[in-house]
């Protein structure tokens, strides 16, 4: 089988580099190995770095993606960007886009961080790529932002296609909604066709089998399970209890210790409970304190979300790139002379 090269941008924590590589567990289901490999990866901030590279065991670009392409000499170029790729993913900056946030899009510096997602395509060439973002995306501006940005990655030679994903609907015990952004190289691949919801509604997972066993457990008794000791601010964001009965309300990133109550009504929702929330592991530790796990664990894209995505992914790849006859890129040629070279084995 072969292996397809991935540059992962805005890394944040790693919850969509583990789904696309796989090969976890969480809630006594295996989430298998895919044939994805991570070989570069960059976040700005530094706890997620230390987070990603100690889970994964693998080095990050840890500095600003815009000085890293404009070649600053005080960015990171022991690690430099690769010149291809099969593959970039990313998750760009979504809070300016986000309807829980002020809502700034292209007026704020963040919200144009697309733009560098943009560039590292241009440079790489990949015959694939996937973008994650907030569902306000869509409404931002009229739907001109979502328009403007897929317009940009069109330019480049992509088709590019987009969908509103439920990650309840696909084993995540928490109501979260993201656009997924798919583009494949317009001369080598056809339209690609995202991943079809796994779960009805009345079958999605309950907060109660996904956390329940943590309830009563001593606040320190295994990794990041501690909580905010935020006094109750009824009315505001946050200051909810959850209901043991239905899967999680999005995890946010910025919440400022107002994470949501647990229905035993005694304190907060732990960061291993959030993390839980967001499908991740329980070996999946957060560095280096509580407040930065939270930040983590809601800036991440969920892992079993993202393995579902991988996976149509990788289904897809398999089935149309040893058609395509694209000479321009380089990381296609190689992936099909290995299947000439595996054939005559």
């Amino acid at each position: 089988m072969k292996k397809y090269s991935v540059i992962s941008l805005f890394t944040g924590c790693g919850g969509l580099d583990l789904g696309f590589v796989g090969g976890f567990t969480f809630m006594n289901k295996l989430y298998p190995k895919s044939n994805f490999e991570i070989i570069w990866a960059n976040d700005i901030d530094k706890p997620s770095c230390q987070t990603f590279s100690n889970y994964f065991d693998h080095d990050i670009v840890c500095g600003d993606i815009t000085q890293i392409l404009d070649g600053n000499p005080n960015s990171f170029f022991d690690k430099p960007l690769p010149e291809h790729a099969d593959i970039v993913i990313g998750g760009f900056p979504c809070q300016d886009f986000s309807h829980a946030g002020k809502r700034k899009g292209f007026n704020a510096k963040r919200g144009l961080l697309y733009q560098s997602m943009c560039e590292v395509v241009r440079r790489t060439k990949p015959i694939l790529f996937v973008a994650e973002n907030v569902k306000g995306l869509t409404t931002m501006d009229d739907g001109r932002a979502l328009k403007t940005i897929i317009n940009d990655f069109e330019k480049l030679g992509y088709n590019v296609t987009y969908k509103l994903l439920t990650a309840a609907d696909y084993g995540v015990p928490q109501i979260r909604e993201r656009v997924i952004i798919v583009g494949t190289r317009k001369e080598s691949l056809p339209l690609f066709e995202h991943p079809k919801p796994i779960l009805d509604k009345n079958e999605w997972v309950t907060l109660k089998e996904a956390i329940g066993d943590l309830e009563n457990v001593p606040e320190g008794a295994v990794a990041n399970h501690y909580w905010s000791k935020a006094k109750m601010f009824p009315g505001t964001q946050g200051n909810t209890f959850v209901s043991p009965d239905k899967p999680g309300p999005t995890m946010r990133t910025e919440h400022h210790g107002n994470i949501e109550w647990h229905w035993n009504k005694k304190r907060r929702l732990s960061a291993r409970e959030a993390a839980r929330i967001q499908s991740f592991p329980d070996d999946f530790v957060f560095y280096p304190s509580t407040s930065s796990a939270y930040k983590q664990i809601g800036n991440a894209v969920p892992p079993v979300l993202a393995w579902h995505v991988a996976r149509a992914i990788e289904k897809f790849l398999n089935k149309n790139v040893e058609k395509s006859k694209v000479e321009s890129s380089p990381s296609l040629d190689r992936l099909l002379a290995t299947q000439t070279e595996a054939r005559t084995l």
